[in-house]
C-alpha cells in the first residue's frame, strides 16, 4: 500500500452486504509546475491583502460569507450557520442503481478515486462486487458525502480494485444548444467523408496513456533547470517565431488535399478516393 493518506473511510453497501473500504485520490497534484508572483526589483514574493474599497485592509475575523442574490445585494452568512447545514460525513456508500458502462456521458465525470478494502476480512466481499460489476459490464451508482458536500458517484472495476468517480449534478452542466446552434446540420460531402474515415481507421489503436507526454511542462522544467545552472535572469530568446500573415496565407491548402496527404502519411496501401466535389463541378462546367 502506498504512503498516501485516504481521503475517505467508510463502507460500500450492496443490499445487506457492507464492505469496509478506503478512498485514495487517483491524480497527483504536484505533477505540474506552479509559479509564485515575484517582485522583480527586490526578488521577494508578492503577498495579497484583503482590502475593502474606501476602508483599506481588514482583519479576517471581520469577514463574512455573502451570497449575491442580486447585483451588489448580498445575504450574509456566519461560518457557524454554514457549518450547521453541512452534511455529516456519511460512512456508507449505498449502491442504489446500476447502468451500462457506456451510458454515462463523459461530461458528467469530475474526479477519480481508487477504492481498496480496509483489511483482509473485507477482501472477499470486495472481490465479489468487483467481479460481478466486471462480468455484467455495469457501473454502480450512489451518493457519497465528503468534506461537507454530497456527490453522485459511479463505481466500476479497475485492475484488481475498484474506481470511484464523482459526477457533476445535472444543473452543473451547461446546455450545449447555445454553443452549437450556429453550426449547420448539413452533412459533410461524401467524398470528403470517405477520405476522413479512411484516415481515422488507419490511425485507430488501443489507448496507451504513456504515449502522450506533457511537452509544455517538460519544456518549462528544462527552462527552470537551465536558469538554475546559469543563475542568471536574462531573457531567453524564443527558438521559433510566429508566421507572418503572408506566410500563413501561403499555408492554406484545399481540404481534400490535406486529408489525402494525411492519409498517405499514415503508411500502408492507399485506397482510391472519390474525386472532390470541387473538381467534379469544374469538369461539369
Amino acid at each position: 500500500m502506498p504512503s498516501a493518506r485516504p481521503v475517505w473511510k467508510g463502507q460500500i453497501r450492496l443490499s445487506l452486504v457492507a464492505i469496509p473500504v478506503e478512498l485514495y485520490s487517483a491524480s497527483k497534484t504536484g505533477a505540474r509546475l506552479s509559479f509564485r508572483q515575484i517582485h522583480g526589483p527586490s526578488g521577494k514574493p508578492v503577498k495579497y491583502e484583503k482590502v475593502v474599497p474606501g476602508i483599506g485592509p481588514v482583519d479576517s475575523d471581520e469577514i463574512l460569507k455573502g451570497f449575491e442574490y442580486e447585483k451588489n445585494d448580498f445575504v450574509l452568512l456566519e461560518d457557524e450557520e454554514i457549518d450547521a447545514v453541512k452534511l455529516e460525513t456519511r460512512k456508507t456508500l449505498e449502491l442504489v442503481q446500476f447502468v451500462g458502462g457506456c451510458e454515462i456521458d463523459p461530461i458528467y465525470f469530475d474526479k477519480s478515486y481508487y477504492v481498496v478494502p480496509q483489511d483482509e476480512l473485507a477482501e472477499d466481499a470486495f472481490r465479489v462486487v468487483r467481479d460481478a460489476l466486471r462480468s455484467t459490464e455495469r457501473v454502480g451508482l450512489g451518493q457519497i458525502a465528503m468534506r461537507g458536500r454530497e456527490y453522485i458517484c459511479a463505481l466500476k472495476p479497475c485492475g484488481t480494485g475498484l474506481l470511484l468517480e464523482t459526477l457533476h449534478y445535472e444543473d452543473e452542466i451547461r446546455k450545449s444548444d447555445p454553443f452549437f446552434s450556429g453550426i449547420s446540420k448539413t452533412r459533410a460531402e461524401k467524398d470528403l467523408l470517405d477520405v476522413a474515415t479512411q484516415l481515422i481507421e488507419r490511425k485507430t489503436a488501443p489507448f496507451e496513456a504513456e504515449k502522450f507526454k506533457d511537452h509544455y511542462t517538460q519544456a518549462l522544467r528544462a527552462l527552470v533547470d537551465k536558469k538554475l545552472k546559469s543563475k542568471g535572469r536574462k531573457k531567453i530568446a524564443a527558438d521559433t517565431e510566429e508566421p507572418t500573415a503572408a506566410e500563413s496565407k501561403g499555408n492554406v491548402i484545399d481540404l481534400m488535399d490535406a486529408l489525402k496527404s494525411s492519409l498517405e502519411g499514415t503508411g500502408g496501401r492507399k485506397k482510391p478516393a472519390a474525386k472532390s466535389a470541387k473538381s467534379t463541378r469544374k469538369k461539369a462546367s
